[in-house]
């Protein structure tokens, strides 16, 4: 499958799956990682892949064609929409992020941690993904 769709999904995670699957969709295509008329893996493709039911994923493709994000054309695969040909703005990018980090921000309080050690953690964590 193309890396532009390697889906990651935490299983232990309190977010559910298919919503895992919505937001990494949704931060690919503000990314500009996917495009418009690219066509995602099939329901069944993709639900034996992650070891998920398949209405898991039909559930996560349903959502993102009713926020316009996905076309579902008869008897063909889902697409990105035509009207997502480049990336988002970094200001839109940037608020897909925030909750993210708000979550984060939010357990390094609780955990005590000092500022400066979270933000050189993020940073090697960034760093880790730049280079396999």
């Amino acid at each position: 499958m193309d890396d532009r769709f390697a889906f990651s999904i935490q299983t232990g995670s309190p977010e559910p799956i298919y919503r895992q699957l919505v937001e990494h969709v949704r931060r690919r295509v503000a990314g500009g990682q996917i495009k418009a008329g690219d066509e995602l893996p099939s329901v069944r493709e993709l639900a034996q892949l992650l070891a998920v039911h398949p209405m898991t994923i039909s559930k996560a493709y349903s959502l993102l064609q009713a926020e316009g994000l996905l076309e579902r054309r008869r008897g063909l695969a889902m697409r990105v929409a035509a009207q997502h040909q480049h990336a988002q703005p970094a200001a839109s990018r940037i608020e897909l992020l925030r909750p993210a980090l708000a979550r984060a921000a939010a357990e390094a309080r609780q955990l005590q941690l000092a500022k400066a050690t979270v933000m050189k953690l993020f940073s090697d964590i960034l760093d880790e993904d730049e280079h396999p």
